[in-house]
């Protein structure tokens, strides 16, 4: 497996490190990851595709080592949503390029793919459901009732960093601890779990972790250049999405994606991958790279 080349792309706003996989030019596919990885979670995945003749890139996010904090210390999904499109800029805007996130990425893709002006040819998400989608697939009371307290349970971490400093400083104890509650026994993940763990190496960049769930619990509003781009978060889809979802997410529940197709866009396509948990890219590479590779087969050539 051929090592991955190392991007800098040196924007007004925000430095930003990215790795790379593939041929210079192959079709554009942005990988956006979340909490807690680094662009290393992609090591299995992306060479996947690149055998495929995809160029793959992924960005290390704000905040996470060798990228650096914000500089405006923002860390609304709007604000990945802009990352995102800066890189595709500094990588030739091509107009057939693919974006996949996983956790946090997977927020920012489906706001991207409800944004009208979404440059993306096609939009894909792992383990966090579109959450216009869910809303509006929540279904009777009874259901409701029977996933909040399953998912309260899984979202223990969120709560907890709300509580100010603390969560900063007992970072390294917490992350292991989730990595073991979000996904099943029996695959070898400890590169990924050291790379991020090694992505978060100072105060700083775990304060910046720590902010995005801060950003997204606690009153506030992006900073104006973000603020376009934010607004669209929470919106169902209007481009075509492939969502994948681990079927033994510890994170995510996976039932709240078990009715998500019936209200996406036509052409979307949701997947459970089996033997999977929250880092199913990880943890099933092949058969999350397989599920991505087809769905591009069967969607029609860009023009």
């Amino acid at each position: 497996m051929a090592d991955p080349q190392t991007l800098t792309f040196t924007l007004p706003h925000l430095d930003i490190t990215a790795l790379s996989w593939g041929p210079s030019d192959g079709r554009l596919v942005l990988c956006l990851h979340g909490f807690p990885d680094s662009a290393w979670g992609w090591r299995k995945f992306a060479p996947l595709l690149a055998e495929r003749g995809l160029r793959v890139v992924a960005p290390f996010a704000r905040g996470y080592a060798p990228t650096g904090p914000a500089p405006d210390g923002d860390y609304h999904i709007g604000a990945l949503m802009y990352d995102a499109l800066a890189v595709h800029r500094g990588l030739g805007a091509p107009d057939d390029a693919v974006v996949i996130g996983h956790d946090w990425g997977g927020f920012a893709v489906s706001g991207l793919a409800a944004y009208p002006d979404s440059p993306f040819a096609e939009h894909i998400s792992m383990a966090v459901a579109p959450i216009g989608a869910i809303s509006r697939t929540r279904g009777p009371i009874s259901r409701q009732l029977r996933l909040l307290p399953r998912q309260l349970r899984n979202s223990w971490y969120i709560l907890f960093f709300q509580v100010p400093a603390l969560p900063e400083r007992l970072l390294p104890r917490v992350i292991p601890r989730l990595w073991q509650d979000w996904g099943p026994r029996g695959y070898d993940t400890d590169a990924e779990l050291d790379d991020a763990l090694a992505a978060l190496p100072s105060p700083a960049h775990r304060q910046a972790a720590v902010g995005y769930y801060r950003a997204m619990v606690r009153p506030s509003r992006p900073l104006a250049r973000y603020a376009d781009l934010h607004k669209w978060v929470f919106d169902p889809p209007r481009a075509p999405m492939l969502h994948l979802q681990g079927e033994q997410d510890g994170a995510m529940e996976a039932a709240y994606a078990e009715s998500i197709e019936s209200v996406l866009p036509a052409g979307s396509r949701v997947v459970f991958v089996p033997d999977a948990g929250h880092f199913l890219q990880i943890e099933r590479p092949q058969v999350a790279a397989g599920a991505v590779l087809d769905y591009l087969s069967a969607r029609p050539a860009p023009r």
